[in-house]
């Protein structure tokens, strides 16, 4: 085989798929306690990081999920998303009408910050219709790995046909599940419903409780299970014709004398294995097909919007029931749950009320008028329907509502990138610390440790001028082995060499080259798409054909 020939792998290609993009900038989160509510608990994750209670976060969704990355990355238990299913339909919401390239592209860069969010014993699932199914399948194979592909659950989200159908009346949606690793993650079963249980009866009040009867014999024949059995009433019996018993006669006395053979109330029925429901799997292995009488429909979760904003029902809401089934399957307790497309806030309000943390992103003003909304209900206790009657519902809790801070960097009158003037000083320290990778925590001790990348190397902010002398004064004050890194709009040029230990950067020009400052929508809302010129396409075509073409010949003599 050539040493120079490409390494080649299935994928989905499309118009601007390998066009250079800047990178994000990595944007703070500014709480709006206005909208904040409930009480709310400051605990700290497997990684160290601070968890400040339930979010819910107003802004660019893309935006939202790289301000998310540094400190939640690996920490996501379960990802919902229901994205805009690019049908060409326009949506009071959201513009939901995109070229498949453009659509493509803008999910794309959002599951790949998905992924790192996601933890490795974690899994994401996408609601997705016939529209883009097969494109996204494609492009998670491609994000996520082939490898991981777990299942495709269809939904059933009608329960009666359309009658004005032109051709098919749609009555399902899908549900792409990956996992972030396939061989750890397992999902959990779906608890045994009450018909099931109904199924275990206690006839002769056996102390091990309720059970139900298996047939004791098999098709695989053994002359070892191939043997007369005396019932208790004199009758002898013999396995059915080409079948034999379960155990041989040895074990089946054993049975026999542990009570777990059931010959009838009369003592005259053919032997039958008593199975407890005590010994059974505590659960049921969940399936690919969700009917609606399981995990409702698109009727049900509109009547849910319904009973917290009647005026305007938002466009294509799930029920809770159908999130409630993926959180059981995914996620247990106390973790966290995602949800970058919060839309009417369903996946937030049915986290809340199973136990789980959670953070949703909307981008639309619907974050104030149905999400906010809607949770406030929820730790209130008022919101009776969806799944809280199951749950048993009552209340608690909280959220912290949070809108994405503007850019750090903003163009001025002669188009030179300056610092924001929005930005006051903690905002600044905020910002500075988040785009040198620091956790952003200022010490009530040391007004010059605003944040730290491990515990003896530390980030320090400040418009004022710093001098020698100032910077002598914090380095009085640190201790054997630690580091700083100051950030300052001026300084001496003294500076840069006087303490081995401190070290000192100027903003902005520290910052200019490192991201895409002063872009605050990139949003699925596209109206002009690229175009591509016949003559530009035509020559693209001709060269992958030749590529393919030669790829081809290459594989054949290699072969032959």
């Amino acid at each position: 085989m050539s040493q120079n020939r490409k390494l080649q792998k299935l994928e989905l290609t499309w118009v601007g798929k390998y066009d250079e993009q800047q990178p994000l900038e990595p944007r703070i989160l500014i709480e709006n306690p206005e909208y904040s509510y409930g009480e709310v608990k400051t605990e700290t994750l497997p990684n160290g990081k601070p968890w400040k209670g339930n979010m819910l976060i107003h802004g660019d969704n893309l935006l939202a999920l790289k301000a998310l990355e540094q400190d939640y990355a690996g920490q996501v238990k379960c990802i919902y998303i229901d994205p805009p299913y690019n049908t060409g339909n326009a949506f009071e919401q959201y513009d939901d009408g995109i070229e498949h390239s453009i659509w493509l592209g803008l999910i794309k860069e959002r599951l790949i910050i998905l992924r790192n969010l996601l933890a490795n014993d974690g899994s994401i699932w996408i609601s997705i219709d016939d529209d883009e199914q097969a494109y996204l399948k494609v492009l998670m194979d491609e994000v996520f790995g082939r490898q991981n592909f777990i299942n495709n659950v269809i939904w059933e989200k009608k329960y009666s046909p359309a009658n004005d159908a032109k051709w098919l009346s749609d009555s399902h949606d899908f549900i792409l599940v990956y996992a972030k690793n396939k061989e750890i993650w397992r999902p959990n079963l779906l608890p045994r419903s009450d018909e099931m249980n109904s199924r275990y009866k206690n006839l002769d009040n056996d102390p091990r409780g309720p059970w139900k009867t298996a047939d004791f014999s098999v098709r695989t024949y053994n002359v070892n299970c191939d043997y007369p059995i005396t019932l208790p009433s004199g009758r002898v019996v013999t396995p059915p014709e080409s079948r034999a018993w379960v155990s041989n006669k040895e074990r089946f006395e054993e049975l026999v004398a542990d009570n777990r053979i059931w010959f009838g109330k009369d003592g005259n029925n053919v032997p039958a294995v008593k199975k407890f429901l005590s010994e059974v799997k505590q659960g049921m292995t969940a399936m690919t097909i969700w009917k609606f009488t399981e995990v409702g429909h698109n009727q049900d979760a509109k009547k849910e919007v319904k009973q917290f904003n009647s005026e305007s029902v938002f466009a294509t809401p799930k029920p809770e029931r159908l999130i409630e089934r993926v959180l059981t399957l995914a996620s247990d307790e106390g973790d966290i749950v995602l949800d970058s497309f919060l839309g009417s806030g369903t996946t937030a309000a049915v986290a809340q009320k199973m136990g789980r943390r959670y953070i949703g992103v909307e981008m639309g003003n619907h974050a104030y008028t149905h999400c906010a909304v809607r949770l406030k209900m929820v730790v209130d206790g008022t919101d009776q329907g969806g799944i809280s009657k199951a749950q048993n519902w009552k209340g608690g809790g909280g959220f912290r509502f949070y809108e994405l801070a503007p850019s750090l960097l903003k163009e001025d009158k002669f188009g030179n990138l300056v610092i924001n003037k929005e930005y006051n000083a903690d905002m600044l320290a905020a910002a500075m610390a988040k785009q040198e990778g620091f956790t952003y925590e200022p010490s009530a001790e040391h007004y010059w440790k605003q944040g730290y990348s491990h515990e003896s190397d530390y980030i320090y902010t400040t418009t004022q001028f710093m001098t020698v002398e100032g910077l002598a004064a914090i380095a009085e004050q640190m201790k054997e082995g630690e580091s700083l890194l100051v950030c300052c709009t001026a300084f001496q040029k003294e500076c840069r060499s006087a303490f081995a230990n401190i070290t000192i950067k100027k903003i902005p020009q520290m910052l200019l080259g490192r991201c895409e400052f002063a872009h605050d929508d990139y949003s699925l809302n596209i109206v002009e798409l690229p175009v591509v010129e016949e003559d530009e396409f035509e020559e693209e075509m001709e060269e992958v054909v030749e590529e393919a073409v030669s790829s081809t010949e290459e594989t054949q003599q290699e072969l032959f």
